[in-house]
C-alpha cells in the first residue's frame, strides 16, 4: 500500500484562509502536498477543523503511511473492560476514523466504496463492542437467564440486524445508524422469556447510550430503532419468532425493500442469519411482483408531500437524498426493480446500490446504459452527500441555500462553484427524468394511445365489476389505467367483437387482478400477447387465467430463446427444486416451473416459431423432464417414512404418445411402473412396507405429485391403465411378473402398446433391463396373422366405439389418426424393430406390407395432416365445436394445414381419411399370407 502523499488526485480549496492556516500549523511539519490537504479541509469546514485540533498529533502519525494501515490500527485497539472508559475510548476513535474517511475522501486516496466501507467497518465493530458491554453486565448480574460468559460471545441470543446503508456496507460520512434487534426465544425456557425480554431490553438501551449520547468527547452514533416490526408500541428488543409472524402478517412493501439491504453485524450472527433465511419468502416473491411500482410510487410521493419537495432540481436548498432526482430516486428504482424480479433470481440480490444496478443490467432489467448512468449519478450524488455532512457533522442532505454557502461546499470539493453548481443540477434532471419513467403508469404510453371504442362493448364490460380479479379497489384502479391501451389493441383485432369476448373469458377465469394487471401496466407490450391469444386461441386464454403466472417467462429473457432439450429441461427443475427444502413447496415450484414452459410451447406454436412437429417433441420432453426431475424428490419424501427402496428399486415408464415422444397442448401422461425387489421382503425405515406394498405406494405418491392440485394448480393428469392387467392390476409391477405376463399372458393391443414403451425415469440398470426385454419381445413376435385377425377386430371395436365426432375430428374414425397409429404399431410390432416414433413405425409398413412408394407417403402426409389440425385443436379449440371458433382460430388452423377455407380443410380430412382407410382396410385384411 502505497502512503497517503503519494495517492493524491485531488486538493480541496481554502474557503477561511485563516481556519486554515491554524489547522496547518498545528501538524507542523506535514510534507506540503499533506499540508494543503488540511488546509484544504480544515478551511472549509469547521467540523475537520474541531478534528484536525483534538487529534494533530495522532494525524501527524497517521499520514505519515498509507490511511489503510493508520485505520486498522484504530480497529484493532483492545476494547476498554469499564463502561465509561469504553464510551470515551469509542468516541476517540470515531473521530479519527472520520478525520481519516474524511481526508483520504477529500484527496481522493480513498474511492467512494473505501470511505463508505471503512465507515461500515467501524460502525460493525462499535456496535458489537457497545452490545457486548452491556450483555457482559446483564449475564454478571445474573439478570440474563440462564446465560454465562460462554454465552457473551453470542450475546446470549440477542442479534442486531444492520439495516439501510450500513447494512449495505454504504454508510455515509454522517450517518446514523438503523439497527433492529432480536433475541432467539429458543434459548429460554418459557418460564423465563419474560425476564430474559427484559434484560436485552435494558442491554440494547444501555448499547444505544453508549453509542448515541453526546459527551464532551462527541459521540459514536446516532442509533435508530424504529425500523423494528411496529415499532410504536414494541419494545426495543422483540423476539424472532415475534418478529416472523408480523412479518409474514402484517409485513409491506416499504419493509421488503428494506430488508433487500439488511445484515447481521453483531451479536448471535448464526441465529441472526437464519431469521434472515426464514423472511426470504416475505422479500422475494416467487412471481414477478410489480405491484411493487406502484407501491414505491406511493411512498415516493408521499414523501414529497410530508417534506414539501416538489420543487425542480436546483444546486441551491435542494435535498440531495429525498429531493427529486436525488439519492433516494435512484435507490427505489434499484430495490424496486429487485423487488419485482428477485425471487425468481437469487442472482439480484445484492445489497449494494451500485452492483445491483449492473446485475440488473447483465440479467436485461435494465440497459446498460442506464446502469452506467445511474451508478455514475449515485456516486457523485453520494459525494456531494459527503461533502455537505463535512462541513458540520450533521446528519444533513440539503444543499446550502445560499451561493456565499454554496461556494464554501465547491471549495471543499475542490470545484469551481458555477461548475460544481451546473453539475449538480444536471445531474438531478437526468435522475429525475430516467427514474420518472420507470414509475409512470404505463411508462406513459397512456399519453399517448389513440381513443378507441369497440362496437357493442358496453354490455361486455358492464360484467367486469363482479369478476373476482377486478372486486379490490387497487385493482380497479390499476385496470383503469391499463384499459385504454388494451381496447385500443383490441379494436385492431380482424374481428374486435371476437377479441373482445375472448378478453372477457380470459378476465372471468382470473382469481384476482392486483398482480397481473401491474404487470401489464409495466410491460405494455404484453398486451399485444394477450389480445394474440384470446382472439386466436381461447383454450389457451382459459389456461393463462388459470395460470397467470407464466407471465413471468415471457419477461424473464429467454422465452424466445432456442429449445434447450429434454436432459437441461431436468437439469432446470432438478435445480429449481433443490431451492425448496419442503416438499409441499416442492410441488408448488414444480408446477409453476412447467406451467411457464408449457405456456411458451403453446405461444411459440401460436405465433408460427414452432410447428406442430416441434410442439409435440417439446411436449413430451416437459412431461419426460417433469417426471423425471420430480421422482428424486417423491422418493426422498416417500423413503424417509418408509425407508429406501427395497431390492434394484423402481422404473417409471412411459406409455403411449408420451412414450412415442409426441404430445399436444391437452396431453395427459401414460405411465406404469415396474420394481425389482431383488429377493428382498421388504423396506427398512421408521415404518417399514413389504417389497410390493412399498411400490404399490410409492407409485401413488408419484401419480398424487403429478396430478393433485395445489396453489399452484395441477401438472398432468396421469393414467395408468396401460400396466399389466388394466384397471384389475396392481399399480406397479415386479420385473419378473411384468416379464411372464407380456411373454405368457398379454394381449396383443398390450405388444402393440410396448412398441412405443419408454423407460423414463428410475434406477438406469432396471430401465435397460427393461428395454432389453421389449426389444426381444418384439423381435420375438412371430404370429403375424393372429396380430393382423386381432388389429382387425380392433380396429371394429374402436370404429363402433369411438366414431368421429365432427368434420374436424381427425382422431377418431376410420383411416384418422388412431387407426394410422394402430396400422403403424402393427408393422412395427411384425417387423420386430423396436421403434417408437411414428414416423418410424410408418416407415416400416413398407416391408411388412410392401407398400409402394406412393402409398407410404400418402400415409406419412395423412399422419402429418392430422397431427396439425389435432396439435392446433387442443391449443385453440379447447372443446369447442367446428362452427364456434372465431377467425382468429380459423386463421392459425388453416396457416397450420395450408389450407384456403374451413371448407376445404374439411374435404382434405375427409378424402385423405377416406384414402387412408381403404389402405389399411385392404392390407390388414390380406397381410396374413404375406407376414
Amino acid at each position: 500500500m502505497n502512503n497517503f502523499a503519494d495517492r493524491i488526485t485531488r486538493t480541496p480549496r481554502v474557503h477561511n484562509t485563516e481556519r486554515g492556516d491554524e489547522a496547518v500549523a498545528q501538524v507542523a511539519g506535514l510534507p506540503s502536498a499533506l499540508a494543503e490537504i488540511v488546509r484544504g479541509a480544515a478551511g472549509s469546514s469547521p467540523h475537520l477543523a474541531d478534528l484536525v485540533r483534538r487529534e494533530a498529533e495522532w494525524l501527524k502519525s497517521a499520514l505519515t503511511g498509507a490511511p489503510e494501515a493508520a485505520f486498522e490500527a484504530v480497529l484493532s485497539e483492545p476494547a476498554a473492560e469499564e463502561a465509561r472508559a469504553l464510551g470515551r475510548q469509542l468516541r476517540q476513535q470515531k473521530a479519527r476514523v472520520s478525520l481519516l474517511a474524511g481526508l483520504a475522501d477529500l484527496a481522493g486516496v480513498w474511492d467512494l466504496e473505501e470511505v463508505t466501507g471503512a465507515l461500515t467497518r467501524f460502525a460493525d465493530q462499535v456496535v458489537d463492542r457497545a452490545l457486548s458491554s452491556a450483555i457482559s453486565r446483564e449475564i454478571k448480574r445474573g439478570k440474563l437467564p440462564g446465560q454465562g460468559e460462554d454465552d457473551l460471545a453470542t450475546a446470549g441470543g440477542l442479534a442486531v440486524i444492520a439495516m439501510g446503508k450500513m447494512g449495505a456496507g454504504e454508510l455515509n460520512y454522517s450517518s446514523d445508524i438503523d439497527l433492529i434487534c432480536l433475541f432467539d426465544e429458543t434459548r429460554f425456557k418459557v418460564d423465563d422469556y419474560g425476564e430474559a425480554r427484559t434484560s436485552f431490553v435494558r442491554a440494547v438501551r444501555a448499547m444505544c447510550q453508549t453509542l448515541s449520547e453526546r459527551t464532551a468527547d462527541g459521540y459514536v452514533f446516532r442509533t435508530d430503532l424504529r425500523l423494528r416490526p411496529d415499532a410504536s408500541v414494541t419494545p426495543v428488543a422483540i423476539s424472532m419468532e415475534a418478529a416472523e409472524r408480523y412479518y409474514e402478517s402484517f409485513g409491506r412493501t416499504w419493509e421488503r425493500a428494506a430488508f433487500i439491504k439488511a445484515r447481521i453485524c453483531a451479536g448471535d450472527i448464526k441465529a441472526g442469519n437464519r431469521f434472515l433465511r426464514t423472511l426470504d419468502p416475505f422479500i422475494w416473491r416467487r412471481h414477478l411482483d410489480y405491484a411493487a411500482i406502484q407501491d414505491a410510487q406511493d411512498m415516493r410521493l408521499r414523501i414529497r408531500e410530508h417534506k414539501g419537495l416538489h420543487q425542480a432540481p436546483s444546486h441551491l436548498g435542494h435535498d440531495l437524498k429525498l429531493g427529486k432526482g436525488g439519492i433516494r430516486e435512484i435507490e427505489f428504482f434499484t430495490q424496486t426493480r429487485q423487488i419485482i424480479a428477485g425471487g425468481r433470481d437469487p442472482d439480484l440480490r445484492l445489497p449494494g446500490t451500485v452492483p445491483a444496478l449492473h446485475q440488473l443490467a447483465a440479467k436485461g432489467w435494465v440497459t446498460e446504459d442506464e446502469a452506467e448512468t445511474l451508478s455514475a449519478d449515485y456516486r457523485a450524488h453520494r459525494e456531494a452527500e459527503h461533502r455537505v455532512q463535512m462541513v458540520a457533522d450533521q446528519q444533513t442532505h440539503t444543499l446550502p441555500e445560499t451561493e456565499a454557502d454554496f461556494a464554501r461546499l465547491a471549495a471543499l470539493a475542490g470545484r469551481d462553484p458555477t461548475d460544481y453548481g451546473r453539475e449538480i443540477e444536471e445531474r438531478l434532471a437526468r435522475v429525475a427524468k430516467l427514474t420518472d419513467v420507470f414509475f409512470k403508469p404505463m411508462g406513459g404510453e397512456t399519453d399517448k394511445v389513440p381513443e378507441a371504442r369497440i362496437e357493442g362493448a358496453s354490455e361486455t364490460t358492464a360484467r367486469w365489476t363482479g369478476y373476482a380479479a377486478l372486486r379490490s379497489r387497487r385493482a380497479n384502479e390499476i385496470f383503469k389505467r391499463v384499459w385504454p391501451a388494451l381496447q385500443a389493441r383490441l379494436a385492431k383485432a380482424s374481428r374486435p367483437d371476437e377479441a373482445l369476448s375472448g378478453f372477457d373469458q380470459f378476465l372471468k377465469g382470473l382469481p384476482a387482478g392486483v398482480q397481473l394487471f401491474s404487470l401489464f401496466e409495466a410491460n405494455p407490450q404484453l398486451l399485444d400477447l394477450v389480445v394474440d391469444i384470446v382472439d386466436t386461441a381461447p383454450g389457451l386464454g382459459r389456461y393463462l387465467a388459470q395460470n397467470s403466472a407464466v407471465f413471468d417467462a415471457v419477461i424473464g429473457g429467454q422465452f424466445f430463446a432456442d429449445w434447450p432439450g429434454r436432459d437441461t429441461l431436468e437439469q432446470s427443475l432438478r435445480a429449481a427444486l433443490a431451492e425448496e427444502q419442503d416438499y409441499e413447496k416442492r410441488l408448488d415450484r414444480a408446477r409453476i416451473w412447467a406451467h411457464e414452459w408449457h405456456f411458451r410451447i403453446g405461444v411459440h406454436h401460436l405465433r408460427g416459431l414452432i410447428d406442430a412437429a416441434q410442439s409435440g417433441r417439446q411436449y413430451a420432453d416437459l412431461g419426460s423432464a417433469v417426471v423425471a426431475g420430480l421422482l428424486p424428490s417423491v422418493l426422498e419424501q416417500f423413503s424417509a417414512k418408509h425407508g429406501p427402496q427395497p431390492g434394484r428399486g423402481a422404473a417409471v415408464v412411459a406409455m403411449g404418445s408420451l412414450g412415442a415422444e409426441r404430445l399436444n397442448a391437452a396431453s395427459d401422461l401414460d405411465l406404469i411402473t415396474i420394481y425389482d425387489g431383488a429377493g428382498v421382503d421388504q423396506s427398512e425405515g421408521p415404518r417399514p412396507l413389504a417389497t410390493r406394498t412399498y411400490y404399490a405406494r410409492l407409485t401413488q405418491a408419484l401419480v398424487t405429485a403429478l396430478s393433485a392440485p395445489t396453489a399452484e394448480g395441477r401438472l398432468y393428469e396421469v393414467d395408468m391403465r396401460l400396466r399389466p392387467s388394466g384397471k384389475q392390476g396392481p399399480v406397479a409391477t415386479s420385473l419378473d411378473a411384468f416379464r411372464t405376463y407380456q411373454t405368457d399372458e398379454a394381449w396383443t393391443w398390450e405388444h402393440l402398446a410396448l412398441t412405443r414403451a419408454r423407460p423414463l425415469a428410475g434406477d438406469p440398470d432396471l430401465c435397460d433391463a427393461i428395454e432389453d426385454f421389449r426389444c426381444d419381445l418384439i423381435a420375438s413376435e412371430g404370429d403375424a396373422g393372429k396380430v393382423l385377425a386381432d388389429v382387425a377386430d380392433m380396429r371394429a371395436r374402436l370404429a363402433g366405439a369411438k366414431p368421429s365426432t365432427g368434420l374436424l375430428d381427425v382422431r377418431s374414425g376410420p383411416g384418422r389418426l388412431q387407426d394410422i397409429e394402430l396400422f403403424a404399431e402393427a408393422a412395427a410390432l411384425l417387423s420386430g424393430v423396436p421403434t417408437r416414433h411414428l414416423g418410424d413405425q410408418i416407415e416400416a409398413t413398407r416391408a411388412v406390407f410392401r407398400l409402394l412408394e406412393d402409398e407410404v407417403g400418402m400415409l406419412s402426409e395423412a399422419a402429418r395432416l392430422f397431427w396439425s389440425v389435432q396439435a392446433a385443436s387442443r391449443l385453440v379449440f379447447a372443446g369447442k365445436a367446428a362452427d364456434d371458433i372465431g377467425s382468429g382460430a380459423t386463421d392459425f388452423l388453416l396457416r397450420e394445414t395450408e389450407c384456403a377455407s374451413i371448407e376445404a380443410l374439411q374435404t382434405r380430412i375427409a378424402g385423405t381419411a377416406a384414402q387412408v382407410a381403404e389402405l389399411i382396410s385392404r392390407h390388414i385384411g390380406s397381410a396374413g399370407t404375406k407376414g
